[in-house]
C-alpha cells in the first residue's frame, strides 16, 4: 500500500490516507462506499488496469488501513481528503468514480475545487442529491431509518452488518447473486473500520444535500443504479440527481441490487469502459 500525508485544518491531526495505485495512462480515481474500503473495487481495479487504464483506490479516512481521526467525516473535509490525493499524485484528466457514499465526495469535490482536473464522473449508486426527508425535500426517507442504523451499529455492529450485507447485495431465501464466501469477505473488509467513523458517516451520508453541488458537476456524467436497491432507493436518489446534472447519462440495471459492483460486474465493466473511451 502506498501513502500521502495531510493535516486537517482545524484540528491539526496528521491524517494518513492509504492507496493503492496500479497501472498506467488515463487516471481512474475510485471512492468507495460505506461501511467498506478501497478492496471492494477488486473487479474494476484489475479489469481497468488491463484495459490500459491506470486504477488509484483509496480508504477513506477511519476505513481499511486509513488513519480513525476522533473527527472530520464531514463532507467538506472528505472533499479535501480527495483533492490531496490528487494533488499529492499529480492527477490531471481523471474520471472520477464514486459508489454509494463516494458520490458524496464526487459532488462536494466540484463544489471547492471545480473541474479542472477531472475529465469524466461516475456516480454508481450514489447516496446523491439528498436522501433524508425534510420539509422541501419530502420524497426522503425518514430520519428513523437512519437512527435505527446507527442503534444496531451501537448494539451489534456485526450483526447489523450481517443483516445491512444481505440487502446490499440483494440475498434472500431463493436469489442469491453472490456466494456466502463473498458475503463473509465483504464483512470481514467493514468490521475492520472505525466504529466512530461508521456511525458519523451515516449522519454525513443521511443529512448531506447534494443538490447545488450536483449542478456544479460541469463534465460529461454517467449515473449507474439498480431498479432493486433496498439501500438507496432509485426514485430519491438516481432520477433525481440526473435532472441536476447538465451532461449526464443514466443507466438502469433491472434487478439490480446496491451492490452492483459485484453483482453486475461483468456488466457494469463494459459500460464504464464504454463511456471512458467515449470521445465526447
Amino acid at each position: 500500500m502506498n501513502f500521502i500525508e495531510r493535516f486537517d485544518q482545524g484540528s491539526q491531526d496528521r491524517i494518513i490516507l492509504c492507496y493503492e495505485d496500479i497501472g498506467e495512462g488515463q487516471p481512474l480515481v475510485f471512492i468507495h462506499g460505506w461501511p467498506s474500503s478501497h478492496l471492494m473495487w477488486e473487479p474494476q481495479v484489475d479489469f481497468f488496469v488491463q484495459q490500459g487504464f491506470r486504477s488509484i483506490a483509496y480508504d477513506r479516512r477511519g476505513f481499511g488501513m486509513s488513519s480513525r481521526p476522533l473527527h472530520g467525516y464531514d463532507y467538506d473535509t472528505l472533499a479535501d481528503d480527495l483533492n490531496d490525493i490528487l494533488v499529492q499524485l499529480d492527477l490531471h484528466q481523471v474520471i472520477l468514480v464514486g459508489f454509494s457514499m463516494g458520490g458524496g465526495e464526487v459532488a462536494r469535490y466540484f463544489t471547492r475545487y471545480g473541474s479542472s482536473r477531472i475529465h469524466k464522473v461516475v456516480l454508481l449508486s450514489s447516496v446523491t442529491p439528498y436522501m433524508l426527508k425534510t420539509a422541501d425535500n419530502p420524497d426522503g426517507l425518514e430520519a428513523k431509518v437512519f437512527n435505527e442504523m446507527i442503534d444496531g451499529l451501537v448494539s451489534d455492529r456485526p450483526a447489523f452488518l450481517e443483516s445491512f450485507f444481505n440487502d446490499f447485495f440483494g440475498v434472500n431465501l431463493v436469489n442469491k447473486p453472490v456466494s456466502k464466501a463473498m458475503l463473509e469477505y465483504q464483512m470481514s473488509i467493514a468490521l475492520t473500520a472505525s466504529p466512530i467513523a461508521t456511525k458519523q458517516c451515516v449522519k454525513a451520508f443521511s443529512e448531506t444535500d447534494f443538490r447545488d453541488d450536483l449542478a456544479n458537476i460541469s463534465v460529461p456524467t454517467l449515473i449507474v443504479h439498480g431498479d432493486a436497491d433496498k439501500i438507496v432507493p432509485e426514485d430519491i436518489s438516481a432520477n433525481v440527481a440526473c435532472t441536476l446534472i447538465a451532461n449526464c447519462q443514466f443507466i438502469l440495471y433491472p434487478g439490480a441490487p446496491h451492490g452492483l459492483f459485484l453483482t453486475h460486474k461483468e456488466r457494469l465493466n463494459n459500460d464504464l469502459l464504454l463511456f471512458f473511451r467515449d470521445s465526447l
